[in-house]
């Protein structure tokens, strides 16, 4: 069934959607983009995805698009045209096409932003069998450009490094820079030690993950130990849990880094109970 998207103010059959070929999300991966999962047709931690989406237009002196203020309403119609029960929403803002490549900034009072949404429909978003039995990672280097904590569509990297674990018969890569893991190639790392649920603190380094934000905060609220610091590989390998959280796979455990096993080399007591924590809290606040 052909899929109704949104471009620019516009519901449109995914076959009748078009974008300027002189768009510099296309040629400059001028961008920003959001991901907002759909559980039981309502939205997911939504405030927390527009705040951070205002956060990175802004950081970029990217103006709003005309429709911000009515994203809500796009999101919940979108569900709505496609039926999507289980699935996620991918909004993506980029400066727009001035008519012609240029490295300059057109002038964004006559260059208004490109605003583009459209649905993946993924039934058993929630069930996952990967939850269940935990996935496996490699290490790699983290050669991306300084700025992570903006969500842009700079993406090529990210998507090396799952091809990279592909061909490794991994699930996923962990970033490592100066040492340190930074994050996953499209979302948070953490490992739990002696109950202690460890993660890499907020800064440039890494995206600020809105799941990343909610989890901690539940964690806390469960009495769990939180640490915010950097961790290396080696420790890692030598914790009793690993996972991760992203807005798309809420809270997966790791039980395998560079082949070898974390923990028993299964899912944990700690991040089963984060990823059951997690959903049932945010169906219950989900809009």
């Amino acid at each position: 069934m052909t899929r109704t998207v949104y471009v620019n103010g516009d519901y449109l059959p995914e076959d009748e959607a078009k974008v300027s070929i002189f768009d510099r999300g296309f040629l400059m991966a001028d961008g920003v983009y959001e991901v907002t999962s759909v559980l039981d047709g309502k939205l997911i931690d939504f405030p927390g995805h527009l705040a951070r989406l205002e956060r990175s237009l802004a950081e970029l002196d990217m103006q709003k698009p005309a429709q911000f203020d009515d994203l809500l309403e796009i999101h919940r119609e979108l569900v709505t045209r496609n039926g999507i029960e289980e699935g996620m929403i991918y909004l993506q803002v980029t400066r727009g096409s001035a008519g012609d490549r240029d490295f300059v900034f057109p002038d964004p009072e006559t260059t208004p932003s490109t605003l583009v949404l459209f649905t993946q429909n993924k039934p058993g978003l929630a069930d996952s069998p990967v939850a269940r039995a935990g996935m496996k990672v490699i290490s790699i280097d983290d050669i991306r450009w300084g700025r992570r904590d903006i969500k842009t569509v700079q993406l090529l990297y990210p998507s090396m490094g799952k091809m990279m674990a592909r061909k490794a018969g991994a699930d996923d890569a962990w970033m490592v820079e100066d040492g340190f893991v930074t994050e996953g190639t499209s979302n948070n790392a953490y490992i739990v030690k002696g109950g202690k649920i460890i993660t890499r603190q907020l800064s440039n380094d890494i995206l600020h993950g809105i799941t990343r934000a909610a989890v901690l905060r539940f964690a806390r609220e469960a009495q769990m130990e939180v640490e915010e610091r950097s961790f290396t590989i080696d420790e890692a390998r030598d914790a009793d849990e690993a996972f991760i959280t992203s807005a798309s796979a809420f809270v997966m455990p790791v039980i395998e880094i560079d082949g070898a096993k974390v923990g028993a080399g299964v899912p944990g007591k700690v991040a089963p109970r984060l990823r059951e924590i997690y959903l049932e809290e945010s169906r219950k606040a989900a809009i």
